[in-house]
């Protein structure tokens, strides 16, 4: 399924502006074809768990305030979270 809707993704239908951003960990069911045909980022996470988590919160979008006061819902949302 997610392997057919990459493959409907044309130039000519999308919107120039448009991107598709995956992750991704290693599993027998991700398609091998989408990360074939993808451009691959890695970025190595500092040492340690709470220099991890430090850096993962202060990432976009969950290290903006913002991120959660535009959900419909933002007390219990962020509580998924912090």
């Amino acid at each position: 399924a997610l392997e057919k809707i990459c493959e409907s993704v044309k130039p000519e239908n999308t919107d120039q502006d448009f991107r598709l951003w995956m992750t991704s960990l290693p599993s027998p069911a991700f398609p091998v074809s989408i990360l074939q045909a993808g451009v691959k980022m890695t970025n190595e996470p500092p040492a340690g768990l709470r220099a991890n988590l430090r850096r993962s919160f202060a990432l976009d979008p969950i290290g903006d305030p913002e991120f959660f006061e535009t959900h419909s819902k933002p007390v219990p949302f962020k509580a998924l979270l912090f």
